[in-house]
């Protein structure tokens, strides 16, 4: 989890955030059992104590900090400065040695969080999902740059399900060509590939095939903050209980879209998912 400070012209705001307060708060909201683990430091346990009054059974690593991002916003809202003013421990492998799923959905907010072998122990369990937004970002001297993941071809050889958008696919892949990228990376070892690309959609590559998934788009998006742990968190819910790639996309894409219509964290519910999707149009 991260501790954001948002700071604009007219106040500074501090929240939650980070894949696993998104993506939890989705699930929260979905008929499936769910483990949040996460590193948080003692500061920020109130964020804790929060999920866990939504209902979400949460194991914490104890961390010294709590990832700490600033992001400081001009008259334009699109300029944007970001900052990490504190680094959370890594997580541990010992951490994780009770810990039993059908799926492990990893999402690391720095390249420093989620070491190998961690990835490497839990494919020996279960299938691996990973988000690999993390991985390609490296924080010098407090600023966040983009960066390649230098031992990406190691690690996505344990990855089932991974999670890129359309740049980060370019980076993992060295090609600009989406789906080339798909079939580089399904080469490394990886079995299926989710694309994502804002409102133009999103493509998932499995077995040879690209299923193309419609954006479902409200007429009016407050925030778009957390969309794609969101997408990732209906994604992988419909795939557990059975739904083939395409329905699973589609509802995906209809929980994601849905979310933007009100600030903060997706909360609706599956009806509400439903009426969504028959009543918008797609992109």
């Amino acid at each position: 989890m991260t501790s954001d400070k948002v700071v604009n012209g007219q106040s500074v705001k501090y929240m939650p955030g980070g894949t696993a307060y998104y993506f939890s708060c989705a699930l929260s909201n979905l008929p499936v059992n769910y483990l949040l683990a996460t590193a948080v430091g003692k500061a920020e346990m109130h964020y804790i104590d929060d999920l866990k009054a939504m209902g979400i059974e949460v194991i914490v690593q104890p961390s010294q900090h709590t990832v700490f991002f600033e992001n400081i916003y001009a008259d334009d809202l699109n300029l944007r400065r970001q900052n990490v003013l504190q680094l959370s421990d890594s997580f541990t492998v010992s951490a994780f040695e009770q810990i039993n799923a059908q799926v492990f959905h990893l999402g690391p907010l720095l390249a420093g969080d989620i070491p190998i072998q961690l990835i490497k122990e839990l494919a020996g369990k279960a299938q691996v999902s990973l988000d690999a937004q993390g991985y390609l970002r490296r924080v010098v001297n407090k600023k966040v740059y983009a960066t390649d993941w230098a031992d990406k071809k190691e690690a996505l050889a344990y990855v089932d399900i991974l999670k890129a958008d359309v740049a980060e696919l370019s980076v993992l892949s060295g090609t600009n060509n989406v789906q080339d990228g798909a079939r580089i990376l399904a080469d490394w070892g990886v079995n299926e590939i989710v694309i994502t690309d804002g409102n133009r959609g999103s493509q998932i590559y499995n077995d040879g095939i690209f299923y193309n998934i419609p954006a479902y788009v409200p007429e009016v998006i407050a925030d778009t903050t957390g969309c794609g742990d969101t997408y990732m968190a209906a994604y992988l819910y419909q795939r557990v209980t059975g739904a083939p790639i395409q329905e699973a996309g589609e509802f995906a894409a209809g929980m994601s879209g849905l979310k933007t219509k009100t600030h903060g964290p997706f909360t609706g519910t599956v009806e509400d998912i439903a009426a969504f999707l028959a009543k918008t149009k797609t992109v």
